[in-house]
């Protein structure tokens, strides 16, 4: 009877354990998968599309002057600008895979790769994670992952404590 209450324990620890986990989901933010809202190719151009995201929300990407961000719709139709191009001010581009970070099925935060041209060499980028925490009442970007190794682990772990961090400040590097 000791061990069976034992196993049973075991069994409910590790299940409770595993559902309090995060869980990732993906969605693309290729053109070709987000509804158009804009665009204009007169200049340097611009685009403004809508892309499916997870539990309601979507994803706004918009692009002008070469330069891509990213804002967050909620299943409330509130806008969160998450301002992707105040952090680097370099010719930007938005990967095109988002990871969302969800508990429970819910979205609690979001992993974009945010790549930024070399001011000397716009041949060459560099590619940041952007972590931000997403919410009905509001979503901001918590922090920036550098290159390196690991840097998609580095990604989630800063992803699923999100919740309680304070919002970032656009630097404009």
């Amino acid at each position: 009877m000791k061990i069976y209450l034992t196993v049973l324990f075991l069994i409910t620890l590790c299940a409770s354990s595993a559902i309090a986990q995060n869980k990732s989901a993906y969605t693309s933010s290729k053109t070709g998968a987000c509804r158009t809202i804009s665009s204009d190719s007169g200049g340097a151009g611009s685009y403004e599309g809508e892309c499916p995201g997870v539990g309601g929300y979507k994803v706004r990407l918009l692009e002008g002057d070469i330069r891509q961000t990213i804002n967050i719709i909620t299943p409330a139709k509130k806008k969160f600008e998450l301002n992707f191009w105040g952090f680097y001010g370099g010719f930007s581009s938005i990967g095109e895979k988002i990871e969302w970070r969800t508990k429970g099925g819910v979205p609690v935060a979001l992993i974009a790769r945010f790549n930024v041209a070399n001011a000397e060499d716009s041949s060459k980028n560099t590619s940041y994670l952007m972590v931000s925490k997403i919410g009905k009442t509001s979503s901001c970007v918590t922090d920036v992952v550098k290159p390196q190794a690991n840097q998609n682990e580095k990604a989630r772990e800063l992803a699923d404590a999100a919740g309680g961090k304070a919002c970032l400040e656009p630097s404009g590097d």
